[in-house]
């Protein structure tokens, strides 16, 4: 192996962290509710700033990162894949599969490598991943498949058919961001399936075929906090019939402990009859900013452009603290959302509300439809970017799925926008 030159170690270095980092911070910018597609570009911008500067110095850029890796270090991993596949390095993706099989947390990076990677690059590679005796490395081709809304052919009803759960909850998802309707038989096995991930991504797959048999378990996800509870909210309330939304709404409405996801889908619905029951929610502290979210995604009224959030902040703490004897760990899911102003967005409302038509969905201030959906995934935040897609989804039911996920400049491409920055 080359030698690093030492004078550049502590620059390469910086590199390395700061790309780490970068790498996750962008991970959790995808599902975040205050990042839109300029937000995205610019953090993306930054990261690959820091993956240049690895790249200029060489074989030791890598030799760096490599050092960097350990049992947690997911964007470590991440700018290790993308620069041993820019670089066809066949000794150091065997390294890297070999870190991989013993520090399996690390999976997201080498996933997040794949997609963030333009498909000829990883596409020569991705048959043998897909050939794999290997759930790990099975799982990893699957996913870079659908990521890429590319479709592996034969390995998709091959992995359907895996013992391993999560080859098959991958498959399944894969199967659903390309529609392949003709697989929906071998997706259905899979419906109660004892595994929460496989049984999920087996009901969210074929319900946006258009199987209303998947809406009850997606409808039970939907009201269970956890990472599926969005995706399920979403896919459920684009799919299902308005009055049977309506009907579960109110439930939820009701029901203290299931207030939080009652307000989202408020918000989803995008009906204007229920916006002064959203204006009642923002003076609960716990659920202040999600109504105040809810009420954006239904009108498009931004809190901050609008001068409608507080200006003196409450003390709340949602999160978890450093005292033992507590036992909430769990991160605030609202932490990075404006507090809003009950009585300006009031008055707001009293002004505008004549504008909007009780008994029609809105999104972002316009009538839901497709040109609105589509509005909402050029210009919105990405909560509401994964909304707009599941609305699009509905409405154009062959197409693939909007990759709300993928790299900014290739999403702005998918929307005819420009792209930002060149890859």
């Amino acid at each position: 192996m080359q030698t690093p030159n030492s004078s550049l170690i502590p620059m390469i270095d910086q590199h390395a962290e700061e790309a780490g980092f970068l790498a996750v911070l962008r991970d959790y910018a995808l599902r975040a509710p205050h990042y839109d597609l300029d937000h995205l570009t610019k953090l993306e911008s930054r990261l690959e700033a820091h993956l240049d500067g690895l790249r200029v110095a060489g074989q030791t850029g890598l030799e760096v990162l490599l050092a960097h890796l350990g049992p947690h270090a997911i964007g470590e991993l991440f700018a290790s894949v993308v620069l041993a596949f820019e670089a066809g390095n066949a000794q150091v993706l065997s390294r890297l599969s070999e870190h991989l099989r013993s520090a399996v947390e690390t999976e997201r990076g080498y996933l997040m490598a794949l997609g963030w990677l333009d498909w000829g690059r990883v596409s020569p590679w991705i048959e043998r991943m897909l050939a794999s005796p290997e759930p790990l490395f099975r799982r990893l081709g699957l996913a870079a498949c659908g990521m890429h809304r590319h479709d592996p052919g034969p390995a998709l009803l091959a992995g359907l058919s895996h013992a391993d759960p999560g080859v098959l909850a991958r498959a399944a998802r894969t199967a659903g961001e390309l529609r392949r309707r003709d697989l929906m038989p071998a997706i259905r096995v899979h419906r109660q399936h004892q595994e929460a991930a496989t049984r999920f991504w087996a009901n969210w797959a074929t319900a946006q075929m258009g199987d209303e048999e998947a809406l009850e378990p997606l409808r039970q996800f939907a009201e269970q906090p956890g990472e599926f509870q969005y995706r399920a909210l979403c896919v459920w309330l684009a799919w299902q019939k308005r009055e049977h939304s309506i009907a579960w709404i109110r439930q939820l409405m009701q029901n203290p402990e299931q207030r939080r996801i009652g307000i989202q889908a408020v918000g989803l619905l995008g009906d204007p009859v229920s916006v002064p029951w959203l204006i009642q929610q923002m003076s609960d502290l716990p659920h202040a900013r999600v109504a105040g979210e809810a009420f954006s995604l239904m009108t498009g009224a931004d809190l901050a452009l609008l001068d409608l959030e507080l200006q003196d902040l409450p003390d709340f703490d949602a999160g978890p603290n450093d005292a033992p004897e507590d036992a909430n760990v769990a991160m605030d899911p609202d932490e990075n959302l404006l507090w809003p102003d009950p009585r300006l967005i009031a008055a707001w409302w009293q002004a505008h509300g004549g504008d909007f038509q009780a008994g029609v969905g809105y999104v972002l201030g316009l009538q839901q439809s497709e040109s609105s959906y589509r509005q909402a995934l050029a210009r919105g935040q990405q909560r509401q970017r994964i909304a707009a897609a599941c609305g699009i989804a509905r409405l154009r039911p062959t197409e693939v799925l909007f990759p709300t996920s993928a790299p900014a400049w290739r999403q702005k491409a998918l929307l005819g926008e420009p792209a930002g920055f060149g890859r």
